[in-house]
């Protein structure tokens, strides 16, 4: 008679298991994670896109931008921004949130602002490291600078443009402290 209870308690303590392991740590609304592993303190090579190539998303695709390196740059009427690998203009939305990290941009929003990807380690070049850190998104880490999740905008086709600046009063260039870019003199 033991045997017969057994086997199904068995069976279902076995089901419960995979249930719990199934769950996971994230529950896709964008909970941020450790910052510590995803920079280094390498600073950037000269030319960091031809030292780390990354697949370039496609106008409009949805796809995420990927960067390994995040630089400063001068940009005319905004003063020191924040670009990625390629020299394209990394953005803010005023609807995320920097603490905990959190991104609200999805769906057909991640067709126009594209979310940065990056892989295990960041370069870096005017940009404070300790500033850097990551938030998952879907399965994969979106960078975040001062907590705040960062973008592309696919209306920027060449580096140094910054034609998302001010979009719907909501999307700004990011300066190197994480802050929103102001209009300069």
């Amino acid at each position: 008679m033991i045997p017969r209870r057994i086997g199904p308690s068995l069976a279902l303590g076995l089901a419960s298991a995979f249930l719990l392991g199934a769950c996971g740590s994230s529950n896709g609304t964008g909970n941020a994670a450790p910052a510590a592993p995803v920079t280094s303190a390498t600073p950037a090579a000269s030319d960091p896109a031809a030292s780390t190539p990354a697949p370039a998303a496609g106008s409009g695709s949805g796809q995420p931008a990927t960067t390994a390196a995040v630089l400063t740059r001068a940009a005319q009427g905004l003063g020191s921004i924040v670009t990625d690998d390629k020299g394209l203009t990394l953005y803010r939305y005023d609807k995320d949130q920097p603490n905990p990290s959190k991104w609200t941009c999805s769906g057909a929003c991640t067709k126009t602002w594209l979310p940065v990807i990056v892989p295990e380690s960041v370069q870096t070049s005017g940009v404070e490291k300790s500033l850097l850190g990551t938030v998952h998104r879907n399965g994969e880490t979106q960078l975040t600078l001062a907590g705040w999740p960062l973008y592309r905008y696919v209306g920027d086709t060449a580096a140094g443009q910054t034609n998302g600046e001010g979009k719907d009063q909501e999307w700004y260039a990011v300066t190197p402290s994480g802050q929103k870019s102001t209009a300069t003199g």
